[in-house]
């Protein structure tokens, strides 16, 4: 396929960078991500792997040199390791990432790796089994460890932990935590919690732990160095001195970072989210589903779509903690 022009904003951002989501189940039921019980999107409206293919086909040729796989749970979805192989294969694309909960990688690190899978992210809140249970309410933390083992067995350099803290339930855990990245060699990242949703688990207010805490807390026993490594994505990395490992910070509260925004999202159904913290969005799949259905027929709707998001494309996200959430919908639909 041709390059096409830029995906730019009315801001003048460049897109370089897409999650796609290629489901919104999960077997997983993380307190800050989904509800207990929870109702997912009938098939015939989740796109299917073709129809995704073709959106990243599109997306890179309008530049997009970064894909990143996420759900829900990206492994739970059949097929998952062939469409990472073919969207890979997409001349223009430099780095095809993934973010999954580690519970299926035991089996799949190698598939994956071996399709092209450049990097992954691991969800990793707690290192106590029980705890981790009652965080994840079905995930089991052997599952998960012994999936990251198979990642490294498996080849995956610059492997990142994700971890989402939430005061008095695991921020106990930020220094055994960031000892277990040091012995294994993996980066780590830490999360302010996004309030997606509306969940009656806890109180986001409460349970809120900023950025500038966790780097405190971590600071009484290692020293952070600011580094000025660029992934593409919102973290802010720093390194402990003489250590290889890097620790990140996402701060979509405390230290906003939509100023140089150059991502979008790709939901399961086909919408495409132009901002995490915020509803504007252009439908996809009736452009993939809609009139004629060449492939070349399919491109051009695909990216006059594109185009005509990034004049909605907003400048910022406002959140706010401590009133109802603004955006209902979960973070297994938004995209991990």
């Amino acid at each position: 396929m041709e390059p096409a022009a830029p995906l730019i904003d009315n801001f003048g951002r460049q897109i370089s960078y897409v999650r796609l989501s290629v489901t919104d189940r999960c077997d997983f039921r993380c307190v800050y991500c989904m509800a207990e019980e929870m109702t997912f999107l009938p098939k015939p409206q989740v796109l299917s792997l073709e129809e995704m293919l073709a959106v990243a086909r599109n997306l890179v040729a309008c530049g997009v040199s970064k894909i990143r796989l996420t759900g829900g749970e990206p492994l739970v979805r059949p097929g998952v390791v062939e469409l990472a192989r073919q969207i890979r294969a997409l001349p223009g694309l430099k780095e095809l990432c993934m973010t999954t909960n580690g519970g299926r990688l035991q089996d799949l690190a190698k598939p994956l790796r071996d399709a092209g899978v450049d990097r992954l992210n691991i969800s990793l809140d707690s290192l106590d089994a029980d705890r981790f249970q009652a965080l994840t309410r079905t995930g089991r933390l052997g599952r998960v460890l012994a999936g990251i083992q198979a990642a490294q067995d498996a080849g995956f350099e610059r492997t990142k932990l994700n971890a989402v803290i939430l005061k008095g339930r695991n921020d106990d855990e930020i220094l055994p935590l960031v000892r277990f990245a040091l012995k294994h060699g993996l980066d780590l990242t830490f999360i302010e919690e996004m309030p997606l949703g509306q969940i009656s688990e806890h109180d986001r207010g409460e349970a809120y732990m900023s950025s500038d805490e966790v780097r405190e807390r971590i600071g009484e026993v290692y020293s952070l160095e600011g580094v000025s490594d660029e992934t593409g994505g919102p973290s802010r990395y720093f390194r402990i001195p003489g250590e290889s490992i890097r620790i990140g910070f996402i701060s979509p509260h405390s230290h906003n970072f939509c100023g140089d925004c150059n991502r979008v999202r790709v939901t399961t159904e086909g919408r495409l989210l132009l901002c995490l913290g915020n509803e504007h969005a252009v439908d996809l799949r009736a452009a993939l589903r809609e009139g004629g259905q060449s492939q070349s027929d399919v491109d051009a709707r695909v990216r006059q779509r594109l185009y005509e998001a990034m004049a909605i494309k907003p400048e910022r996200h406002h959140f706010n903690l401590h009133d109802e959430p603004q955006i209902l919908r979960f973070m297994n639909a938004t995209g991990g």
